[in-house]
């Protein structure tokens, strides 16, 4: 009888803000007024905007373990900690002069941001924003990754040299994983944090670093890519952090090049090329599918294309508006939301039948993230 009481008392309590559902929210970079717009996934609309984030021109995020949290990794070198629930600003500092993205360790406690200017890698207490180290590098840090432990994995543009941070103790450890080559221009690692990829602009391929087993020597792969034919100007830097991974295979951006790469992930073999309708920046697995969905760059970023991983054939082309900047997926692959910044809108589609099912009203949207980015590594 007692327990029976406490537990209809306990029905009578207000839930605490952390009880509250986050599961279908999302976050939506504004880029052009410092905002975010939150919405809910489930309803397919717009909840509020959060403004005072300063620079989000180029900006991400990422979330804490209970999906409450969104850390802000802004072009001015801010880094916002922003409330789902209370759906404000909750801490803010200005950590660097320009930074290109971010990351938080695998138990949530630390974050850790990549700066251009002065370069090198900062460390926060998530709770307070608190600084906890500073790692600085001879130039520009790109490919900022969590991985397993409390550590972090990142590359240097001017240098070409790759490191791994160890947070885990009273003080940092700091690796150098070795020169990955020319210009490394993004990196990405891999869903089951085993194979951490570095691109390189300044010469051709692709470095593969084994961090299940770092005795294993790095391996680079497509250094005879594109080798037969003039590359096109590059309009717009490609992003390795929208590789997919599907398939037994890495489908990945050709610099340069209206085609989609695809390579075996277990041997680096060449699988061979798609052609595409331009240059792509994004190229995104579509969950519980075979698919990924590709966009492209400026001139031609009005366009969608859709991609069979079985058989490299485009199998889609849409256009859902103009300047599609970003793609995100429901976490199941039932929807697909993208941004087309210059028609102020967030379009969302149905993945089977590829057609539109709602839009969302945004000031010059770019990145989406939903809040199921907080359960995954490398992002």
């Amino acid at each position: 009888m007692k327990r029976a009481l406490a537990l209809a008392l306990l029905t009578l309590l207000p839930l605490p803000a952390l009880a509250q559902a986050t599961g279908d929210l999302g976050l939506v970079v504004e880029r052009a007024s410092g905002s975010l717009l939150l919405v809910d996934r489930s309803d397919r609309a717009a909840l509020t905007r959060i403004e005072g984030l300063g620079d989000l021109s180029h900006a991400s995020l990422t979330y804490s373990p209970d999906e409450r949290f969104a850390y802000v990794f802004g072009r001015d070198g801010g880094l916002t900690k922003v409330d789902l629930i209370d759906r404000k600003v909750v801490a803010r500092t200005m950590q660097a002069g320009n930074s290109i993205g971010g990351a938080i360790s695998d138990d949530g406690r630390l974050v850790a941001v990549s700066n251009y200017e002065p370069g090198g890698v900062k460390v926060f207490d998530a709770e307070t924003l608190a600084p906890v180290a500073d790692i600085p590098s001879a130039g520009k840090t790109i490919g900022l990754v969590d991985l397993p432990g409390r550590r972090f994995a990142w590359a240097v543009w001017d240098t070409g040299e790759v490191f791994m941070g160890d947070f885990s103790g009273a003080a940092p450890v700091v690796t150098s994983l070795g020169i990955a080559g020319v210009n490394p221009f993004d990196a990405v690692l891999t869903a089951d944090a085993h194979t951490y990829l570095v691109g390189l602009f300044g010469e051709k391929g692709v470095m593969s670093y084994d961090l299940w087993s770092p005795e294993t020597p790095p391996q680079k792969f497509l250094t005879d890519y594109g080798k037969t034919g003039a590359d096109m100007p590059v309009y717009k830097m490609p992003h390795l952090q929208g590789w997919a991974f599907t398939e037994g295979q890495f489908a990945l951006p050709a610099v340069g090049r209206h085609e989609v790469l695809w390579v075996d992930s277990e041997t680096h073999a060449d699988r061979g090329a798609t052609p595409v309708h331009g240059q792509p920046v994004f190229i995104i697995a579509q969950p519980a599918s075979p698919y990924v969905w590709v966009n492209f760059a400026t001139p031609l970023n009005d366009t969608v294309q859709v991609i069979d991983s079985r058989d490299h054939k485009v199998v889609a082309t849409l256009t859902p508006g103009k300047a599609v900047l970003h793609m995100e997926f429901a976490p199941r692959g039932a929807e697909v939301w993208i941004s087309a910044r210059d028609d102020d809108k967030v379009l969302i589609y149905d993945t089977h039948t590829r057609e539109k099912l709602a839009e969302i009203a945004a000031k010059a949207p770019s990145g989406i993230f939903f809040t199921a980015r907080a359960h995954r590594p490398g992002l």
